[in-house]
This record gives structure tokens, sequence and C-alpha cells, in this order.
């Protein structure tokens, strides 16, 4: 009956509630995926900014050991802030 009447079955429902969490999961890795890349860029200038040009491999490792450092810190903060609640 509901599909004489235009309307959706219970598992059409269930499957397009699905797709909307889906994209919206997407969407929300493609605008942190930009946002890291800004963040990527803004780091690494900085680096160069405060060491001396033509050291390109003493910045790089600098960065690298920036960037994990951070998400070491940021990933124990946010596990704690989520098991408190």
């Amino acid at each position: 009956m509901a599909e004489e009447k235009g309307e959706k079955t219970p598992k059409q429902k269930r499957m397009h509630k699905e797709l909307i969490g889906t994209f919206a999961t997407f969407v929300t890795a493609a605008f942190g995926f930009v946002a890291a890349l800004a963040w990527n860029e803004a780091v690494k200038a900085a680096i160069n900014r405060y060491i001396e040009p033509g050291s390109g491999l003493k910045s790089q490792f600098i960065y690298a050991i920036f960037v994990t450092v951070l998400a070491v810190f940021v990933s124990y903060y946010l596990s704690r802030a989520a098991s408190d609640e």
C-alpha cells in the first residue's frame, strides 16, 4: 500500500537515512582534509621562516617531529574528553 501512494517503505527510509549519513561523513572528511592541508602549509611556512634557507632536510625533520608531537597530544586529549562523557 505504501508503494501505491508514493510513500517510502521502512527499508527505503532506512537506506535513505544511511545514504545521507554516509554522504555527511564523506563531506566532513573532505573538509577535514582541506583544513589539514591548510595547516600543513602554515606550519611549513612558520618553520621555514625561523630556520635558515637551504636547510631543507633539517626543516623537514623539525616539521615531522612537530606534527607527530601535536598529533599525539591532540589524540590523547580527544580520547580523554570522549571517555569522560
